[in-house]
């Protein structure tokens, strides 16, 4: 069985990913960019 996703959610899963590779240059950013996209999709 195989599972759609939509366009953020897989936007979410690419920002988590890279964000140990951000280290240390970028990663805040990109834990900032994570938290935004969960929380649109958590209270829209």
């Amino acid at each position: 069985m195989q599972k759609e996703i939509t366009e953020q959610e897989n936007d979410l899963i690419e920002a988590i990913r890279n964000f140990q590779r951000a280290y240390p240059n970028g990663q805040k950013e990109l834990r900032r960019h994570a938290r935004m996209i969960f929380d649109q999709m958590m209270f829209r």
